[in-house]
C-alpha cells in the first residue's frame, strides 16, 4: 500500500514538473512557430501552432535584409573576448581575496562586490563620458574595457577558492611555487567547474546585451546581434516573421554554449556555497 503510494506521489511529481516545463517553453515554440509564418498570420487567434505553408525562406531571408552576418560575427567577438577577460580577472581577484593574507582584505572585498547592488542605469551616463573623452565610443575596445571587471564572478569564484584546503597551497608554498605558480598550477585546473559556471552567465550576457550595444555603437559594422534584430522593427511596419526567425537563430549558440558546460555548470553552482 505504501509502495503504492510513493509511486502516485512519484507520478503526480513529475506530471507537474513536465506540465511545468511545456509552460515555461510556451513562448520559445512560439517563436520558432512564428518564424514560419507571413507576417499577418504570427497573431492569428486561435494560434496555429503547426503552419500550414511553413516559410522556410524567413530564415534565407534575414540574411539579406540587413548585414546579420556582420552582426553576428560581432556577437561572437564580443561574447568570447570579454568572457575570457572576465575568466582571468575574477578569478585573479578572487585568489587574491580567498588565499592571500592582506590589511583591509575583508573590507576591500565587501566593498567590491557591494557594487553588485547599484545598478546599471545609474552609472551609465558617467560611464558614456569616460569613453567619450578617451576616445573609444562606437569602438569594440571601449566595450571590451568596460565589461572587463564583474563584481559577481569575483564572488562567485571566491567562494570556490575558499573550499581548497589552505593545506595545498603552503605546500606548493614551502615546495617554491610562488603566488603566480599557484594561481596557473593549481587554483586554475581545480576551478573548472566554477570557471564555466561563469563562463556561461558571461557569454549569454554579452551575447544578449541590447542596451550597452545600442548606447556605445553607432556606425553598422559595430552592432552586434540584438540590435540586428530590432532593424526589423519599423516605424509604420514591422516584419515579425523575419524578427522571430532571427531570435531563433541568435538562440542557438547560447543553447551550444550551455550544453558544452552543462556539467560543470551544475557542479559549479553546487560547490560555489562551499567553505574549507
Amino acid at each position: 500500500m505504501i509502495e503504492k503510494k510513493n509511486r502516485a506521489l512519484k507520478s503526480a511529481v513529475y506530471i507537474s514538473l513536465i506540465a511545468l516545463a511545456v509552460i515555461t517553453l510556451l513562448p520559445l515554440i512560439w517563436m520558432l512557430s512564428a518564424s514560419l509564418k507571413l507576417d499577418k498570420d504570427v497573431f492569428t487567434i486561435p494560434i496555429r501552432w503547426i503552419p500550414a505553408n511553413p516559410r522556410w525562406d524567413n530564415y534565407v531571408r534575414i540574411w539579406d535584409k540587413v548585414p546579420f552576418l556582420q552582426f553576428t560575427s560581432n556577437s561572437f567577438k564580443l561574447s568570447l573576448t570579454v568572457t575570457a577577460v572576465q575568466v582571468l580577472t575574477s578569478s585573479f581577484a578572487a585568489y587574491g581575496f580567498a588565499k592571500c593574507r592582506f590589511r583591509g582584505r575583508d573590507v576591500l572585498f565587501f566593498a567590491y562586490v557591494s557594487t553588485i547592488a547599484i545598478p546599471w542605469q545609474v552609472y551609465m551616463l558617467p560611464q558614456y563620458t569616460m569613453m567619450r573623452m578617451m576616445g573609444l565610443l562606437d569602438s569594440h575596445t571601449g566595450y571590451v574595457f568596460m565589461q572587463s571587471f564583474i563584481a559577481f564572478g569575483v564572488f562567485l569564484i571566491r567562494q570556490f577558492y575558499r573550499s581548497i584546503p589552505d593545506e595545498l597551497l603552503e605546500a606548493a608554498r614551502i615546495d617554491g611555487l610562488s603566488e603566480y605558480g599557484i594561481y596557473f598550477r593549481i587554483m586554475l585546473p581545480l576551478s573548472k567547474p566554477v570557471i564555466a559556471t561563469l563562463s556561461i552567465f558571461s557569454f549569454v550576457n554579452i551575447w544578449n546585451d541590447f542596451m550597452g550595444p545600442m548606447l556605445y555603437f553607432d556606425s553598422m559594422g559595430k552592432r552586434t546581434i540584438p540590435l540586428g534584430i530590432r532593424m526589423f522593427l519599423g516605424q509604420y511596419s514591422t516584419e515579425y516573421g523575419l524578427m522571430m526567425a532571427a531570435s531563433v537563430l541568435s538562440l542557438i549558440p547560447v543553447l551550444i554554449v550551455f550544453l558544452m558546460f552543462q556539467r560543470l555548470f551544475v557542479q559549479g553552482i553546487a560547490t560555489s556555497g562551499m567553505k574549507n
